[in-house]
């Protein structure tokens, strides 16, 4: 049985790839592009991809394929109607990352708020030598104990981010975007309440139809002044060029680990950003913890013995 990793450089040098070696032949491409989908999917029962888009074309091109293991959780690069049509399954993973995001949230929070950074590179060049006195408290730091924090999307990465985020000190409200989950332990408002009451928010919502775009120029008005506004969920839930205005009329600070266009786009509005202070940006890495990453090699891996279980009879 021939298995084809498609992007393996999305799971880097350290991911131990031998765990697919029992099922079969496995070739791995650091990268694949669209163009070449096709043809190295020739003779493969199982394709493994994270971002690589599988469409109906290549499907039909490649009889033998049986499976495809998504190493995420989103499924929007796979054509499923056709796969279902095909006869193809597709199989994700969900749950691996939740620890790995949360961590990261703080990570961005705790960097606009303690600049870290800027500290750091106080000391590096000799700003620390060379002080008239035992510190340095040019850039203020503030605290989470004591803030309003709102959380866009109250799933298992955002109930995470609440109980670290109440352990802070933190008052914790959320906000479902699809209406359906408002039974949760903490107070559910809506977006423009929770938007012009809360000192933090993080976005942990999934990118689709409710989502695109629920954050622009009117929704970033409605935030209080010096709040922070975090996206670790999915690019395209904010628009950037409304941010930028924002973040340049000094309203607002944020920390965006996702953006619509990845990777960054040369022409991103927040590239030409001049109050660079204001923003934290990470790419796309928020998911990618080693131990995150070892998680879901090992739920891909059950992915597909699960599949191999039943194409066996």
């Amino acid at each position: 049985m021939k298995l084809v990793l498609l992007d393996a450089r999305t799971l880097e040098k350290d991911a131990d790839l031998k765990i697919f070696e029992p099922f079969g032949e496995l070739v791995r491409y650091e990268t694949t592009s669209p163009q070449e989908s096709a043809s190295r999917l020739q003779g493969a029962t199982i394709a493994i991809t994270n971002k690589v888009k599988i469409g109906r074309e290549v499907m039909e091109a490649c009889p033998e394929l049986k499976l495809i293991c998504i190493t995420a959780t989103g499924t929007d690069n796979i054509d499923l109607e056709a796969a279902k049509a095909l006869g193809i399954e597709v199989k994700n993973v969900a749950g691996y990352s939740t620890h790995s995001v949360a961590q990261h949230t703080f990570a961005l929070v705790l960097e606009l708020l303690t600049h870290v950074s800027y500290y750091d590179g106080f000391v590096k060049n000799d700003g620390w030598v060379q002080s008239p006195i035992f510190t340095h408290i040019d850039n203020p730091i503030r605290e989470i104990h004591g803030k309003q924090w709102g959380i866009i999307g109250l799933g298992e990465i955002g109930k995470q981010v609440a109980r670290i985020a109440e352990a802070f000190g933190a008052k914790v409200c959320y906000h479902s975007t699809s209406g359906k989950n408002t039974q949760g332990s903490y107070p559910h408002l809506e977006l423009d309440a929770l938007l012009s009451t809360c000192d933090i928010v993080s976005i942990h919502a999934p990118f689709n139809a409710k989502t695109k775009g629920l954050i622009g120029k009117k929704e970033l008005a409605l935030m209080k002044q010096d709040a922070l506004l975090i996206n670790v969920g999915r690019g395209g839930i904010v628009d950037e060029v409304a941010l930028k205005e924002a973040l340049e009329a000094q309203k607002i600070y944020a920390g965006f680990d996702v953006l619509a266009v990845e990777p960054m786009d040369p022409k991103a509005p927040l590239r030409s950003l001049t109050c660079k202070e204001r923003l934290v940006l990470t790419p796309h890495v928020a998911w990618a913890s080693v131990e995150a990453r070892t998680t879901l090699l090992g739920l891909v891996a059950k992915n597909i013995e699960t599949f191999l279980r039943s194409f066996h009879g």
